[in-house]
C-alpha cells in the first residue's frame, strides 16, 4: 500500500485539522511535538504521511501531486486557482472576504467610479470587481497590514479576510461589502482521486459525518 500524503496549512488550521482526523481515528504522535524540527511525520500503521506548509504553497504542492490531500482556507483556493478537486467544506477557521473602507467611500463602490483596492488577494479582487460588479479598479497587491492603504490615502477600500471587524472598526473603517464566506476545505490531487478513490472516499465520507454532527451540535 502507499502513502497517502497530507499538506496542511500551519498553524491554527494544522491544529484543527489534527483534532478532527483523530476524530476518525487518524493520529500523528509526532507532529504533536511543537519542538521537532522534522518536516515529514508519518503514521505507520495507516501509509499515511504528513507535512505543514504555507497556505499559498498547499494547492500547489496538492496540484503536482507532491500532496495527495490539502488543508486549506477558501481564500486561498479561490486565489491561487490551481486544478484540484475541492471536495469538503470542514467548517472550521470561518471567516468573510469583504470590501472595507470608510463610510465615505460607499459611493464610490454605489457608481462603478474607477478607484484603487489594496489588497493580499489580487485575483479575487479583480475577479469580484470586473466579472460581479463589471467595475473598473487600480488593484495594489500589498503583504502587510491592508487597513493602513485607505488611512494612509494609497487606496479607496481594501478587499480583505474579515473575521470579528474589531481592527477595521479601530481604524474607522467597516465592511462595505461581503465578497464571500471562508472556512478550511479539503482538497484532492484529480490523479491521486481516481488512483486512490476508495481510500480516500472513505475518509470524506467519515469527515463529513463528524463535520455535519458538530454543525448540527452549535446550532
Amino acid at each position: 500500500m502507499r502513502y497517502l500524503t497530507f499538506a496542511l496549512t500551519k498553524g491554527r488550521l494544522a491544529y484543527k485539522t489534527l483534532e478532527l482526523l483523530e476524530q476518525v481515528g487518524i493520529t500523528c504522535e509526532e507532529m504533536k511535538d511543537k519542538s521537532s524540527r522534522k518536516l515529514i511525520f508519518v503514521n505507520e500503521e495507516k501509509k499515511l504521511r504528513f507535512f505543514l506548509a504555507k497556505g499559498p504553497d498547499v494547492p500547489t504542492y496538492v496540484e503536482y501531486g507532491a500532496a495527495d490531500i490539502g488543508i486549506v482556507g477558501k481564500d486561498t483556493i479561490m486565489e491561487e486557482g490551481r486544478k484540484l478537486y475541492e471536495v469538503l467544506d470542514l467548517g472550521y477557521g470561518a471567516c468573510r472576504m469583504c470590501v472595507c473602507g470608510p463610510e465615505s467611500a460607499r459611493p464610490f463602490l454605489n457608481h462603478g467610479q474607477l478607484i484603487r483596492v489594496a489588497t493580499k488577494y489580487p485575483n479575487i479582487a479583480k475577479d469580484y470587481f470586473y466579472n460581479r460588479k463589471n467595475q473598473t479598479v487600480e488593484l495594489i497587491k500589498l503583504n502587510g497590514s491592508i487597513e493602513l492603504a485607505p488611512i494612509v490615502g494609497l487606496s479607496e477600500v481594501i478587499v480583505d479576510i474579515v473575521e470579528t471587524g474589531s481592527t477595521l472598526r479601530e481604524n474607522g473603517l467597516q465592511v462595505l461589502e461581503e465578497i464571500c464566506p471562508l472556512s478550511a476545505r479539503m482538497v484532492v490531487n484529480p490523479v491521486s482521486m481516481k488512483m486512490e478513490n476508495e481510500r480516500i472516499t472513505g475518509l470524506i465520507q467519515a469527515l463529513k459525518q463528524i463535520v455535519s454532527r458538530e454543525q448540527r451540535s452549535v446550532k
